[in-house]
């Protein structure tokens, strides 16, 4: 199976290394987002893991209106512009609308398309035209042979620099689970996989007003799919989750960062036989 190398600055994503998307799941404030930028960034680069910074300026698929979105789109860039700059790191940042698909490829090097709206038409060939790479994360409610009808879509519109992120699949109510299965069935269609270890932990309107989670499982997910051969890993990481205003229950601390992604580095190299 050959799976095709995603050119990003001076590494490659799908290739011999292994590529971590990770950072806040919301943009709450500059000190969060630096002190989680700084501290990933001093981790991989010890590592030798590539990555890539994540946060997102607005989370429209929110369980209330009451529910913490985010700076908005243009305090957001700003934010992650100066990430960028201070860092030196690669951004990725989700859109919902297909009009913020230019402004935000001014900033992000990987346009993501959120998993509730990867079937959306005008939503993939807004961030297919924009010239960056486009990560579309599958659906809750698709099966993983799904995903070549919007893989199709992004092509057609010019853009052949794609990521495909699984990140559960619904079972009854409140609950998601992970059929390992799904990463070697997209990785057929010849462009890198993501496994996104933290929101498969996720229990959807679990809290009524918000989503639930639970963050002891994300360590056992990580592994597997490295196991399974994904190609880069996604984790929402917090300073302090239990403090944090968008995806608590769910993300990791900081300060575990460094031990989750050492053994997660350990069986990609088993596995892709590095």
């Amino acid at each position: 199976m050959s799976i095709k190398r995603i050119k990003l600055r001076d590494f490659e994503i799908g290739g011999d290394k292994l590529t971590i998307l990770a950072g806040p799941c919301a943009i709450e404030n500059e000190e969060i987002l630096f002190k989680t930028a700084e501290g990933l960034k001093n981790i991989t680069e010890k590592l030798g893991i590539n990555f890539v910074f994540k946060s997102s300026f607005d989370k429209a698929n929110r369980s209330s209106l009451t529910s913490f979105r985010g700076p908005g789109i243009d305090e957001g860039l700003a934010m992650l512009q100066k990430v960028k700059e201070k860092f030196d790191v690669p951004i990725v940042t989700d859109i919902h609308l297909p009009e913020h698909a230019q402004k935000t490829a001014q900033v992000a090097d990987i346009i993501q398309i959120p998993a509730f709206l990867c079937r959306q038409t005008d939503l993939l060939v807004a961030a297919a035209k924009a010239g960056k790479i486009v990560n579309i994360k599958k659906g809750q409610f698709l099966a993983p042979e799904q995903m070549k009808s919007l893989i199709k879509k992004v092509e057609d519109s010019g853009n052949n620099h794609i990521l495909l992120t699984d990140r559960g699949t619904s079972f009854g109510y409140n609950n998601l689970v992970v059929d390992f299965r799904g990463i070697p069935i997209m990785q057929e269609y010849g462009y890198p996989v993501v496994f996104d270890a933290t929101h498969s932990v996720q229990l959807p309107g679990a809290n009524g007003t918000s989503s639930g989670g639970d963050r002891r499982f994300v360590p056992t997910l990580a592994k597997a799919a490295m196991a399974a051969g994904a190609d880069v890993l996604f984790f929402e990481i917090h300073p302090d989750p239990e403090k944090a205003l968008c995806d608590g229950p769910n993300m990791i601390a900081l300060d575990k960062a460094e031990e989750l992604f050492c053994i997660c580095k350990q069986i990609f190299e088993l596995v892709k036989g590095n």
